[in-house]
């Protein structure tokens, strides 16, 4: 069987246009569109792009988008002032702050200073506890993205070995939490990770989540391996050799084009699933 190009384009334009369908109907029947609050801390020009990104998505499915941005001197409890009136506000349904912040914050507390009901990008410490006790609650975006590519172009992981190389706790572990609550049997590694080649040979499926530009080389790939790129780096290629794996793959992400356009289709997806007072429906 050839290759299949699992195409993240394709799927989170169908996901945006079901969800605008649902936007529409809320509105027709007298309710108020969902409303996402995106906090930009600072000059950061990436971090303003992809910001613009997430403004202009939520317009283009009818949710309404607040933009706040505050300068690069802001401090801790300034942001934390902010948070806490987005959280009191019975309109905003999500609050995405955006990463990286200015050095003087405090990341952490800010992030888990989000109400968990509006934790739509799941970066709270109770949103990862949550999901790693199998609770529902709001999924990280990205790796929830690549379930539903999974999910759409019908591979089911239940008893594969998956090899989830990254382990932060917005990608790695939580893609690793998930795959394992698919049923599949999961190995998360890193850029330290003895023998790395030889586990990643083992793999059914591999998850490239390390943020290295291919890091993963075709030749550690099994033919036959379904091939999940989370990177994004200089030079529009991934964390894994894809210009060459991708022949010896069944199923694989382009980068572009795959995983980066469910991130964000995600989040508006859990910013309607907020609005409907629900969190993130079982994977199973």
């Amino acid at each position: 069987m050839a290759p299949i190009l699992l195409d993240g384009k394709k799927l989170s334009q169908k996901i945006k246009d079901s969800i605008s369908q649902e936007i529409s109907k809320m509105v027709s029947s007298g309710k108020k569109p969902p409303k996402l609050a995106t906090i930009l801390v600072g000059n950061n020009p990436a971090s303003e792009t992809y910001v613009a990104m997430k403004v202009k998505a939520c317009h283009s499915v009818g949710m309404i988008s607040e933009k706040i941005e505050l300068p690069e001197t802001t401090s801790t409890q300034e942001l934390l002032q902010v948070i806490r009136r987005l959280n009191q506000d019975s309109d905003t349904h999500g609050i995405l702050l955006q990463h990286p912040c200015p050095p003087q914050i405090d990341e952490r507390a800010a992030f888990d200073a989000i109400d968990l009901k509006k934790d739509v990008d799941g970066v709270t410490t109770l949103s990862f506890g949550k999901l790693s006790m199998g609770v529902e609650t709001y999924l990280p975006c990205t790796p929830y993205g690549m379930v539903l590519l999974l999910k759409e172009y019908g591979i089911n992981p239940e008893g594969k070995s998956a090899v989830v190389v990254g382990r932060s706790a917005i990608l790695g572990k939580p893609m690793a939490m998930l795959l394992s609550e698919m049923n599949a049997t999961v190995t998360i590694c890193h850029s330290r990770t003895q023998n790395l080649s030889e586990v990643v040979r083992q793999a059914d499926i591999v998850v490239g989540a390390v943020g290295k530009p291919e890091f993963i080389k075709s030749d550690w790939i099994k033919p036959g391996a379904i091939l999940l790129d989370a990177g994004y780096n200089p030079g529009n290629v991934g964390d894994i050799e894809i210009s060459k794996a991708w022949e010896k793959s069944s199923y694989y992400t382009p980068v572009p084009g795959g995983v980066g356009p469910m991130t964000i289709a995600v989040l508006l997806l859990q910013t309607l699933y907020s609005a409907k007072d629900h969190f993130t429906p079982p994977l199973k």
